[in-house]
């Protein structure tokens, strides 16, 4: 079996890693937390331009027909910079779905204006995260041409640039579905809630009396449950992958401080303690790696990976901890400093940590699995 990347895969790897490499540089970023950004629109059209915007979307909707493997190695690369661009939220949480369950027309609306740059997408899928109900704070009324939507969505991530937001509501028979709602339209609020990296990023959605009509479902009415179990398990692998190159940056960059910096006229790093500090890191970061190439694996080829994208997003949330206070640890009095680029690794983990379900959240629901299905539980085994 070759587990090596295409040719086209390591092209992704390799034009996003220049990329990301020569925009979102440590002077270029202080610059940035300083400013009253959200996020960096130059590095935007940049990724349009090159292509990376449609990497996993439909070719007749303008993408290059790839798929999550390939989007996955975007995100790897913009976690190892930090990069202040909302690939995740509108890929990911918006693309992948739209792509998935949306109609022809609907992704020549909406898809084209991704991959060209011109639109940013979300979904309000937080509470997916907090075992609350998949409808919590929405209700869908139904009128004769469309819908009306009303209620409220917390912590809703990239929302205050968002133009589209996916958004789960109940309709009156207590089924759940998915509708597409522009930011802009009337009776739409968001008011910018303050994520601690750069700006504000995420948004509380209000929806006031707002008109959506039949073009704005996604999928079929009443089939929201479905469509939102499939992207949680995408959105939690979006999140492994950003996450791999988070703590492996941090890792890297603590290790050659290490190398550097002397204490009694000796590198810190020939110091055994601070050795195997650095050894402990590296094995939580391939554990990170590992889980998530297997639950990447299970979803690009359309096998069962629910309990593969539980124990990965365990993974990166409870080794990250290690990882990235480790890295702030061994810096020192200057890891503590809020403008040194090590400490911008450490809000990211951080950040991706808790947004879909901590540590403890996963490990629950993948308990829940394994009671519920003895059989994978044998698979895990088998692996």
């Amino acid at each position: 079996m070759n587990f090596n990347f295409s040719d086209d895969q390591n092209a992704i790897r390799e034009l996003s890693y220049q990329i990301f490499t020569d925009r979102a540089s440590d002077e270029f970023m202080l610059e940035f937390s300083r400013g009253n950004q959200t996020y960096d629109e130059s590095l935007w059209q940049t990724l349009a331009e090159q292509g990376l915007l449609g990497v996993a979307i439909p070719e007749a909707a303008g993408g290059t027909g790839l798929g999550l493997t390939e989007l996955c190695l975007l995100l790897e690369e913009q976690g190892r910079r930090v990069a202040p661009v909302p690939v995740h939220s509108s890929l990911v949480l918006g693309g992948l779905p739209i792509a998935e369950f949306g109609s022809e027309s609907q992704q020549q609306r909406y898809l084209t204006a991704l991959v060209a740059g011109k639109a940013k997408f979300t979904a309000a899928i937080a509470e997916l995260g907090m075992n609350a109900a998949l409808i919590a704070g929405v209700v869908a009324t139904p009128q004769d041409s469309g819908w009306i939507l009303n209620g409220t969505k917390a912590v809703v991530p990239d929302g205050a640039v968002a133009d589209f937001i996916l958004v789960p509501a109940e309709e009156s028979t207590g089924q759940v579905s998915v509708f597409i709602v522009d930011a802009k339209a009337p009776g739409v609020n968001l008011q910018p809630v303050e994520m601690g990296l750069s700006g504000a990023l995420a948004a509380q959605l209000t929806l006031t009396d707002v008109i959506v009509d039949n073009n704005t479902l996604l999928g079929a009415s009443g089939q929201g449950a479905e469509i939102l179990e499939w992207l949680e398990q995408r959105a939690n692998i979006g999140h492994c992958a950003l996450q791999v190159g988070v703590t492996e940056e941090a890792m890297k960059r603590t290790a050659a401080f290490l190398g550097e910096r002397e204490q009694f006229g000796v590198p810190l790093g020939t110091f055994q303690a601070l050795a195997m500090r650095m050894a402990d890191s590296y094995i939580d970061v391939e554990g990170i790696r590992s889980t998530y190439w297997l639950a990447l694996w299970r979803l690009s080829e359309g096998l069962d990976a629910r309990a593969e994208v539980r124990a990965a997003k365990w993974w990166a949330c409870d080794a990250a901890h290690r990882v990235v206070c480790s890295s702030q640890h061994l810096h020192g009095g200057i890891g503590s400093d809020v403008e040194y680029p090590v400490h911008r690794f450490y809000l990211m983990a951080k950040k991706i940590s808790y947004s879909l379900g901590n540590a403890s959240q996963q490990l629950e629901r993948l308990g829940r699995l394994l009671a519920e299905d003895d059989t994978l539980g044998f698979r895990a085994l088998e692996v």
